[in-house]
């Protein structure tokens, strides 16, 4: 199991718009291969920021097959009008548990 971790930072004031936009977005992660589950967390010390964390089979069914798909085109045409920087997207294995 992959988690993707998507560090955002929207342009404030936003707030709303760019949540209903993720929440639309939510069934374009659900149906893609390989995904497990999708969450949007929202900083509390930065409110303008969110860390996306979706959980992924292998790194490939992110990195290639989502990110190749009309539907990853889809979850940035609804989010990206928010982004006040491009996403840092890193890619984590659970180490100790």
């Amino acid at each position: 199991m992959v988690q993707e971790m998507a560090h955002i930072e929207i342009v404030p004031g936003k707030y709303a718009e760019f949540e209903a936009a993720v929440t639309q977005a939510i069934p374009l992660f659900n149906r893609a291969a390989g995904c497990a589950e999708v969450k949007l967390h929202r900083i509390i010390e930065q409110p303008d920021r969110y860390v996306l964390v979706v959980r992924w089979n292998s790194l490939e069914d992110h990195t290639v097959r989502f990110r190749q798909s009309e539907d990853f085109q889809e979850w940035r045409r609804l989010v990206s009008p928010y982004f006040k920087t491009p996403p840092e997207v890193v890619h984590t294995v659970i180490a100790v548990e």
